[in-house]
């Protein structure tokens, strides 16, 4: 038995695989002149939750909140785990045990709707980008974004059953 053979442990990893793809993703289109996402700014909306205040004119603009970085890096994973915990819900053991690549895109198409739908409006930013200089492309980045949290979840789903049968 290994660690991976416990669910919330493969949840876990699942989710945090996913994440770190996208997140390395996000490192290679810096290299290429693309802004990476502020989970900063994340953490500072999560602060300014815990004080009662749920949406922003500009969250850019909002006061920062002590360790603002670490809080929003921290949520970033969580959520990352979050919606692979939905997935697996989802899915099913069958397709963690053989995990194929179009559903799994398909989830992280849909995960974009929380950033378009409840994120970016809450900071300020308006429903799908609309209050900012360049909706369309913004929009866009996050649904790439969102798609590539799709392929790290087949990736990681694949390693981690490649893992487990190379163990078995």
């Amino acid at each position: 038995m290994t660690p991976l053979d416990d669910p919330i442990l493969r949840i876990v990893a699942l989710g945090a695989g996913a994440t770190a793809t996208m997140d390395l993703w996000q490192v290679a289109l810096r290299f290429v002149g693309v802004p990476a996402s502020n989970f900063g700014l994340l953490g500072r909306w999560i602060g300014h939750m815990a004080r009662g205040q749920w949406s922003h004119v500009a969250i850019a603009q909002a006061a920062p909140v002590r360790g603002e970085h670490s809080i929003g890096w921290t949520a970033h994973y969580l959520v990352g785990i979050a919606f692979a915990a939905a997935w697996t819900g989802l899915a099913g053991t069958p397709w963690l045990l053989a995990p194929t690549l179009c559903p799994a895109l398909l989830f992280g198409i849909g995960t974009v709707l929380f950033p378009l739908l409840v994120m970016q409006p809450a900071m300020g930013a308006g429903m799908a980008a609309t209050r900012t200089p360049a909706p369309l492309r913004n929009s866009l980045k996050s649904l790439v974004n969102h798609t590539v949290f799709g392929f790290g979840l087949y990736l990681s789903a694949w390693a981690i059953s490649h893992t487990l049968g190379q163990i078995a």
